[in-house]
């Protein structure tokens, strides 16, 4: 018995309600799997594979994790068969556009930070698809009022450098009253190190005698933070 060989069938030659645009223009975005928007977003596939069999692949990739495809820098992504770096920016573009979205949408929700989960509110959308360490200090004016976020320093996976001028610096110009100190771990690992409490206490200390107080030290995590304040260690 011969087998006659299944014909590849581009996007376009679907049902017109199977099309991932037509589907989004229908039924609303809310309605499109992670692949169908993925596949809008790449615009073509190869001539072996549609948009949507490329977007699958791409979400194999990445676990079938937005989170953790998000984590991806363009060059993996280009390693991928059908990806080229057009189609890589534009992945990375867009998910940092949903990034910058609930950065934005915490910014304007927290003014004021009466604990620290405002505080990890605040630097979660920023800090949480990294693979690098950051360290960052959220200056508060008297009313514990957010006046401003400064990244300090970024480093490797495994640690960042915090300098306590250059920390000092930013508050004391912008005539912060109080400043809390913030830095991820990649790794997920929310316990403090030594050296995370050896700056941490550096700086408290340094903060007291400068009479700008460091209220809290928090480490950021995707699953969750470690506050010193809440710790009793700061």
């Amino acid at each position: 018995m011969a087998y006659t060989e299944m014909k590849h069938l581009s996007i376009p030659e679907w049902n017109e309600g199977d099309r991932p645009r037509e589907k989004l223009l229908a039924r609303g975005a809310s309605q499109l799997t992670h692949a169908e928007l993925l596949a809008i977003l790449l615009g073509s596939g190869s001539s072996k594979q549609s948009a949507l069999e490329l977007a699958k692949i791409i979400l194999a990739e990445a676990g079938n994790d937005l989170s953790a495809l998000a984590k991806l820098p363009p060059t993996y992504l280009t390693k991928i068969k059908g990806v080229g770096d057009a189609k890589a920016i534009t992945i990375a573009s867009a998910l940092e556009l949903g990034r910058r979205r609930e950065e934005g949408q915490e910014a304007k929700k927290i003014q004021t930070v009466r604990s620290s989960h405002d505080v990890y509110q605040l630097f979660r959308p920023i800090l949480m698809d990294l693979m690098h360490e950051e360290f960052w200090v959220l200056l508060l004016n008297r009313a514990n009022r957010v006046m401003s976020k400064v990244m300090i320093s970024k480093g490797g996976l495994a640690g960042t450098v915090a300098d306590p001028k250059m920390i000092f610096h930013h508050a004391l110009l912008n005539q912060a009253s109080a400043m809390i100190l913030v830095h991820n771990h990649p790794s997920g690992n929310l316990q403090p190190s030594q050296a995370d409490r050896d700056i941490t206490k550096k700086l408290r200390n340094a903060g007291d005698f400068l009479d700008l107080p460091v209220l809290d030290h928090l480490i950021v995590t995707e699953a969750g933070f470690f506050s010193f304040a809440d710790e009793g260690i700061i």
